[in-house]
């Protein structure tokens, strides 16, 4: 019987106003991989940067023992040193350094006088090749993609002799491909008997890879699953997840009425900002009714978030041309204010560096967007900006300490939800989510689900863009696909497939018509 590698036991930890984990305990055998899953603030990744050493011995109680001894690490130094290598959801990773110099950052070859640079890099590739990239260690970092970024992590991880590696919410950001490649991955390291902790909100992944699940909800441990014994199916696990059974993932529209055109888009065409003669978007049509939700589906890289942002306030892209219909009429959106101004509203994919200014309280994201609407003569009214954040706040179910909190504290899903309320407060037409489920629990995506069916009952337009294609079917009326920067099919919601939506892009790829 294999042994524990790592117990910790009765871990309480608490912020200002919060306990964020209340008596936790979890125990991982030496070579499994073990899931963490839960909503958005059980507290997950807040026991991993406790175990990690990211929260110092005594901010916590409780104790982690991990190889049969206590440890007490004050550093996230202390816990790499014992082989505990944590990769964030965010990759901290510097673009214009090199793969090699990444991969041994704080963690140098050579001497305290001199780095070895034939070795690093020599080591570099070696650990590259384990985790399947060809790519030269010397290649820069903003030359790869998010996919091989991840593996870059991991290769990192490697080079500190890693014996527990935690993954937090590590394909968030990969397409279908690149992320079965990283769970193969993990399972290729579990057989030379390493030992994983994934956190993910992807469910088929859990039941893919995972040994066992520990279930944490509101800070505390709910219950731990062996898959020798117990059922790892989806609603089982949501059960556990959010103290209920979702029935339908996708909840039905009450009183859909489709209207005429509101929106539509002409042969549109954006070139890349910085390689010449590259288009991101090449010659786009689309249009938009009244109470629709219109799907874009698509591969990473296919454009979609370029089309989005290019549209909303030209915000991406250079010789930008092509026709812009609101209400049939044209118009120009030069700058995303004059596109707020009329009625479109986008919520980024990134919301760390482009949705949210991490070191300002929820109550002042909130109204960011239109400012105006809680101010007189240019001042604002204090009270009606901190009623404001309130209402959306309980509409969103954000769980936050205060709404005086600053985002930046805030976990990735709740993040979403100010985000979310920042512009459903702009009050806009048309509502443009670039990947708004990403990385956020089931429960989570029940409400956005529950908020655009609302939208589109009042008469609102939303353009859905989504790698997730099960959403995608089960919320749009008619879904876009596109590849390589142009729409290659259009297909109704209740006709589309993920097999047709996946055989248009191979034909697109092949290059026949679809």
């Amino acid at each position: 019987m294999a042994k524990n590698l790592l117990e910790m036991r009765h871990i309480t930890k608490t912020f200002p106003g919060v306990k964020a984990l209340d008596d936790v305990n979890l125990e991982v055998q030496e070579g499994e991989i073990h899931a963490l899953v839960g909503e958005n603030g059980a507290g997950k990744s807040t026991l991993m940067n406790v175990l990690s050493g990211i929260y110092p011995y005594g901010t916590y109680t409780g104790d982690i023992v991990y190889n049969g001894e206590v440890c007490k690490f004050q550093t996230i130094k202390d816990s790499e040193k014992r082989g505990i290598v944590i990769i964030h959801q965010e990759l901290a990773l510097v673009p214009l350094l090199t793969i090699g110099e990444n991969m041994f950052l704080g963690n140098e070859r050579g001497s305290v006088a001199k780095i070895n640079w034939a070795e690093t890099f020599g080591k570099a590739d070696e650990l590259l090749r384990l985790v399947g990239l060809n790519d030269s260690s010397h290649t820069l970092i903003k030359d790869i993609g998010v996919g091989k970024q991840q593996l870059v992590e991991i290769a990192k991880a490697l080079g500190k002799n890693v014996k527990l590696l935690i993954l937090d919410e590590p394909t968030a950001s990969l397409n279908d491909t690149e992320a079965k490649h990283l769970l193969d991955l993990l399972l290729e390291f579990k057989k030379q008997g390493m030992t994983s902790i994934i956190i993910t909100h992807k469910l088929n992944e859990v039941s893919y890879v995972a040994d066992k699940i520990t279930v944490i909800r509101d800070g505390h441990t709910i219950q731990t699953m062996d898959k020798q014994k117990d059922s790892f199916a989806e609603d089982v696990i949501i059960s556990a997840m959010v103290g209920r059974s979702l029935s339908d993932r996708f909840p039905k529209r009450q009183n859909s009425k489709i209207g005429e055109v509101c929106f539509e888009v002409k042969d549109w065409c954006v070139d890349h900002p910085v390689f010449d003669g590259i288009k991101v978007c090449d010659h786009v049509n689309f249009k938009v009714h009244k109470g629709e939700v219109v799907g874009i589906s698509g591969l990473m890289g296919a454009g979609r978030t370029e089309l989005a942002m290019s549209i909303f306030g030209r915000s991406y892209g250079v010789n930008i041309r092509g026709q812009l219909l609101l209400n049939g009429k044209e118009v120009q959106f030069p700058s995303v204010k004059s596109a707020i101004e009329h009625g479109l509203a986008y919520v980024t994919e990134d919301r760390k560096g482009n949705g949210l200014i991490l070191s300002e309280s929820i109550c002042r994201n909130t109204t960011a967007a239109r400012p105006e609407k809680i101010s007189s003569h240019s001042i604002i009214d204090f009270d009606k900006e901190r009623e404001v954040a309130l209402h959306y706040v309980k509409e969103m179910h954000t769980k936050c300490a205060t709404i005086e909190e600053n985002v930046g504290n805030l976990s990735g899903g709740n993040m979403q939800k100010v985000l979310l309320g920042k512009w459903l407060f702009a009050d806009p037409d048309i509502l443009i989510l670039d990947e708004p489920t990403r990385g956020i629990d089931v429960g989570a995506k029940y409400e956005i689900y529950c908020i655009i069916n609302r939208m589109v009952e009042e008469g609102k337009s939303v353009i859905f863009i989504s790698s997730e294609m099960p959403e995608i079917l089960g919320m749009s009326d008619r879904i876009y696909v596109m590849n390589a920067g142009r729409m290659i099919a259009e297909l109704p919601g209740k006709e589309a497939t993920q097999e047709k939506i996946m055989s248009c892009i191979i034909n697109s790829d092949k290059g026949v018509s679809a």
